[in-house]
């Protein structure tokens, strides 16, 4: 068996499209980045030569002090030689390098671990394992990766044994621990016993082999545990397609075929193929089966076949599209979060069964908010259909290292201790990226409830590579605006593929819907010097009021548009078709992400110099568009002085806007006037001005005019280090978004995400 078990699935993508997507801006998935500042002679002397020469120093006398002056206490190496890629078998090292970067780059997103990827040219045992056990002080663990079996069991057992640093081979434990998470839940819900219950694992490989061993750990009685692989049930004294490993866990019965063992069976593991579990296996199961049919891409039986048969089976598999994933994203990031945490030496049995019930406890607790809205609304709540927590499960990056680091020093293996296990679960929380999660949680939820988004710039490359991504990601229709001859030829060119059934093109002059709605904008228009024959030509000739009118109208339910005008002039079309929300005012957004922390800044679009009641209206839009992507707002009015001094014309605005949210007395924490600096640095606010009425450094920034807040965020945007999601539009009764002047295709489907979410907000 050589396909990832419990592999990160998703939505299909074309070759064509996996291959922009690697290729675009800088190839690869991965950059460095320094974390120091570089900017002086001094700092470079402090960096390098002489300064450099004093930590060095240090680490001789102690080496521990290397997890203090090096990025060694957060860097794992990720390893591979290519031996078994995903379910493409034996490709080469070099093959495996992008997997191998995506691994490192699912180690950064879910819990801020640094990662490297080394791609290891050699399918030779002992040439493998002397490279590797070298690397040691560079790195704070290695994750092994796409190895072959039974090579990688040889690998893993001689690098733990000549390295002091954690060694974990994914594809074997990751897949354990997650689907022993899953196991514990479904046993609790079915009434079972581990002592007594019997499973049936077909697929004796890596991951495979580390389920049994894993559960049988748990507390699974060993004679309960049947191994079986191609050749049928793995069982003492068997002598064809054996090894040491498959040896350890053969049993004594006559059972020889899948069949036979599944007889009266609780629950099935299966790491294998397609169709490998048959529905009159199912049938010859216990009551309430377990059935975890784990292969990718597609699992050894499906829901739907088990649910024809049983109605009374909890089913699992390896899949997004279905309940209970069993997902290596749940466990490889947080394991190593908490190992390196308290600079373990290895990750041990305790750590992984720690692992194991931290993740099946969460999926027994009440859902979150954010969690919910993942599911069109619909709280999902412990049960047959929800076992196994999702991926974008904000709790995960505190219960998983905890329960990983706490084993870890309960066992002896750590160097290092953690005196406040709360204070670390706060400083876990603080390392989530709000943003990440957030996009997640929106693509979740449209998928559910997709959506017509009209992509009104349709004749542009990078918006038709948008629009079949949006489609290819199941997030809805897309309707592309353009004359039809134009976008075949351009998509042709640049090998586009349109030919799909959520995939629609509009030339707005030929469109039946004209005259509807130019007299929808003649009677809007028609008191503001426009002519009917001016709104016929609006709506024939500029995409723009064309893509508005059909949201209006309801004939699509969002619109992006921006690549090819610049945002003011995007915004005056816009403004024309489409009104505020009733008691709303229509402002810009921007969330900017930057070293971990992550604010949202306004009005960066649409309000030149706000008046102290619209920058108290700035406000409660902003704190409002907090709370829906999930955040708790505390908002501080900015000013280039600070409670009073130096004073000024636009500080004194920005007082009276205080005064005024003091009077509608608002749900959430604002105060001001103050200076960028004192907002976003807690320990500077209590210190200097402990009346300041935020309860901690403000997430939410109201600027004092649209000029400070654009040039801020561009600011951060273009000298790097930061990520600038926006402007947003907020507070339009439909859902429009406008990008920037030559948007990257990646950042135009994203808005039209957003706006298809806000569509079914």
């Amino acid at each position: 068996m050589n396909a990832k078990q419990g592999r990160e699935s998703g939505p299909q993508v074309s070759a064509q499209e996996a291959l922009d997507f690697h290729a675009s801006g800088r190839p690869g998935k991965l950059e460095i980045t320094p974390t120091k500042p570089m900017a002086t002679q001094r700092d470079l002397s402090l960096a390098y030569s002489p300064g450099v020469a004093v930590p060095v120093r240090a680490i001789a006398e102690d080496p521990a002090t290397a997890f203090d002056y090096t990025s060694r206490g957060n860097m794992v190496a990720v390893i591979s030689n290519g031996t078994a890629i995903l379910g493409l078998g034996n490709l080469g090292a070099l093959a495996s390098k992008p997997v191998m970067e995506g691994k490192a780059v699912l180690f950064k997103r879910f819990a801020d671990v640094d990662s490297i990827d080394l791609e290891v040219d050699t399918a030779d045992i002992d040439a493998f394992v002397n490279c590797v056990r070298y690397l040691g002080p560079s790195f704070g663990g290695i994750n092994l990766e796409d190895i072959k079996a039974p090579d990688c069991f040889i690998i893993e057992d001689r690098l733990r044994e000549l390295m002091d640093i954690p060694v974990f081979h994914d594809d074997q434990h990751g897949t354990a621990i997650i689907a022993t998470a899953g196991l514990i839940n479904a046993l609790h819900l079915t009434g079972r016993d581990m002592k007594t219950a019997r499973l049936v694992c077909n697929g004796a490989g890596a991951a495979g082999i580390a389920c049994i061993e894993l559960v049988k750990s748990l507390g699974f009685s060993p004679e309960n545990v049947i191994l079986c692989d191609t050749k049928g049930v793995v069982y003492q004294g068997r002598e064809e397609g054996m090894n040491q490993w498959k040896s350890a866990h053969a049993v004594k019965t006559d059972r020889r075929t899948l069949a036979e063992a599944l007889d009266g069976a609780d629950v099935f593991f299966g790491l294998s193929a397609k169709g490998a579990l048959t529905t009159a296996m199912v049938q010859s199961m216990a009551k309430n089966p377990i059935i975890f049919a784990m292969a990718n891409p597609d699992p050894e039986i499906t829901p739907e076949e088990v649910a024809e048969i049983r109605t009374d089976a909890i089913v699992a598999t390896g899949r997004s599209d279905y309940p209970n994933q069993v997902n290596n994203v749940l466990g490889f990031p947080y394991i190593f979060r908490g190992a390196l945490d308290v600079r373990a030496t290895t990750i041990n049995d305790a750590m992984k069964v720690a692992a194991a019930e931290a993740l099946a406890a969460l999926a027994r607790e009440d859902v979150p908010d954010d969690v919910a809205a993942a599911y069109g609304g619909a709280r999902p709540k412990y049960g047959p259909n929800y076992i196994i927590p999702v991926p974008f499960d904000p709790r995960l990056i505190s219960a998983i290292p905890l329960a990983v680091a706490k084993a870890a020093m309960e066992t002896g293996v750590a160097r290092r201790d953690i005196a406040n296990l709360d204070a670390y679960a706060r400083e876990l929380s603080a390392r989530r990226d709000p943003v990440a999660s957030t996009l997640s949680r929106i693509y979740d939820r449209v998928r559910k409830s997709p959506k017509r988004v009209v992509f009104a710039e349709g004749e542009e490359e990078q918006v038709m590579r948008a629009a079949v991504s949006y489609a290819n990601q199941k997030l809805g229709t897309a309707i592309l605006v353009g004359r039809d001859d134009v976008i075949r030829e351009n998509a042709a060119h640049a090998g586009i593929d349109l030919n799909r059934a959520n995939i629609e093109v509009i030339n707005a002059r030929l469109s039946r819907r004209n005259a509807i709605y130019a007299d929808y904008l003649y009677e809007r228009l028609q008191r503001k010097g426009f002519l009917l024959r001016d709104c016929q030509r609006l709506v024939n000739q500029d995409r723009n009021y064309f893509a508005a009118t059909m949201v209006a109208l309801g004939d699509a339910d969002a619109v992006v548009t921006g690549v090819t005008r610049n945002y003011s002039t995007v915004l005056e079309s816009i403004r024309h078709v489409i009104d505020a929300r009733p008691g709303h005012r229509v402002i810009g957004a921007s969330i900017a992400i930057a070293r971990g922390r992550t604010v949202i800044v306004a009005d960066t679009a649409v309000h030149d110099m706000p008046n102290a009641e619209e920058l108290a209206d700035i406000a409660e839009e902003a704190a409002a568009f907090a709370r829906r992507m999930g955040y708790d707002p505390r908002v501080a009015m900015l000013a280039y002085s600070t409670f009073g001094h130096p004073s000024g014309e636009r500080s004194e605005r920005v007082q009276e806007a205080v005064k005024i949210l003091d009077k509608r007395r608002v749900d959430f924490e604002y105060d001001g006037e103050m200076a960028a600096d004192v907002a976003l640095n807690a320990r500077l606010m209590q210190q200097q001005y402990p009346f300041c009425r935020l309860s901690g450094a403000a997430n939410v920034l109201v600027m004092p005019a649209f000029h400070s807040a654009s040039i801020s965020t561009k600011m951060l945007q273009e000298l790097g280090g930061s990520t600038v999601i926006g402007p947003l539009l907020v507070g339009l009764n439909k859902p429009v978004q406008i990008v920037g002047l030559n948007a990257k295709d990646s950042d135009i489907v994203n808005m039209a995400a957003i706006a298809a979410y806000a569509a079914g907000t």
